[in-house]
């Protein structure tokens, strides 16, 4: 009986809700990408690229960096910057809380060479929070799709 049983639990546990959510958003751009870097790699300066972020609060905690974000329309954000590599053009961060209907967030904003310009890819991981899958997937997709042509607008 058991050996029948645990299979079912494994295979069972794989279709519970709780797995991590991806999502992946790229945007090939003409310019360099140290440009690139140069307009977006501030982690404080999101908020002169994204259309949703009125400002940006930086500070710190136990040594790492940390962005309070005030979001337009009303609503705050707090996300800690985990790693960094200037030489790869890329971090990685967490958000610590805000409205988001997310938890577990880990996310990679990072730009590479791409032909005679730039690649920027923003991807994440992620479960839902107190909505559907769906839901907290198409949230985030819109924060990449709306971020990516902020930085395209700005990195010109």
């Amino acid at each position: 009986m058991l050996r029948l049983a645990l299979p079912a639990l494994v295979l069972l546990a794989g279709t519970l809700p709780g797995h991590a959510i991806e999502v992946q958003k790229s945007a090939d751009l003409p310019a360099h990408p140290d440009k690139v870097w140069q307009t977006i790699g501030d982690f404080c300066g999101i908020a002169d690229w994204h259309p949703a972020i009125e400002k940006c609060v930086a500070s710190e905690k136990d040594g790492q960096k940390i962005r309070t974000l005030s979001l337009k329309g009303g609503g705050t954000l707090a996300e800690q910057q985990v790693s960094r590599d200037d030489k790869v053009m890329s971090y990685t961060y967490t958000i610590l809380e805000g409205p988001l209907p997310v938890s577990d967030y880990r996310s990679t904003l990072a730009v590479a060479p791409e032909g005679s310009g730039s690649k920027v890819t923003w991807q994440g991981s992620f479960s839902a929070k107190g909505v559907p899958d769906p839901v907290a997937q198409d949230v985030i997709s819109g924060i990449y799709d709306a971020g990516l042509k902020g930085i395209a607008d700005k990195a010109k």
